[in-house]
């Protein structure tokens, strides 16, 4: 079972905090629950209301750059994860990551940025966040000028209400 100190701990010794559930800026939600899955919306790498890294990758911004900003946006897709489950406890293993990468056409490194989300999951919640499948692309543009979004899927354990089946 996932500790949520231990986690709390591995981001701080990364230089991360960990955010309040981010409010989407548009019209749907940050994530939803059907059965033992848990979806989240796209996350950028917002610290507060201010996006922490802006640029494209491969322009204004280095690869170390980008991967800075997955780990923000993955932190702030799991902030919204443990809000919409009522805890990381609760998370079996992370099965999917999707990520977005605003980077120039020429351009042919999103999977080392997107790796900066994956070594971050696998480094929180050991083999049940190491083992996910992924996608890594490249877009022309982000909103708010933001270089990578961050989507997130996880197996959930049952409430301590529902029935074990």
């Amino acid at each position: 079972m996932i500790d949520p100190a231990d986690v709390l701990r591995r981001l701080e010794s990364r230089g991360l905090t960990w955010p309040a559930a981010p409010v989407p800026p548009g019209h749907y939600v940050s994530a939803f629950v059907h059965g033992d899955v848990a979806e989240t919306a796209g996350h950028l790498p917002f610290s507060g209301d201010v996006v922490a890294v802006t640029g494209r990758v491969g322009d204004d911004l280095g690869v170390a750059d980008g991967v800075r900003a997955a780990e923000i946006a993955t932190v702030n897709a799991l902030a919204s994860l443990a809000d919409i489950i009522g805890g990381l406890e609760r998370i079996v293993r992370i099965v999917r990551l999707r990520g977005y990468v605003a980077a120039t056409p020429d351009f042919g490194h999103h999977h080392l940025v997107t790796n900066g989300a994956s070594d971050l999951l696998g480094e929180l919640f050991g083999a049940a966040g190491a083992g996910h499948v992924r996608a890594s692309v490249g877009i022309a543009s982000l909103p708010f000028n933001a270089p990578i979004e961050i989507e997130l899927s996880a197996v959930i354990r049952p409430w301590e209400n529902e029935e074990q089946s």
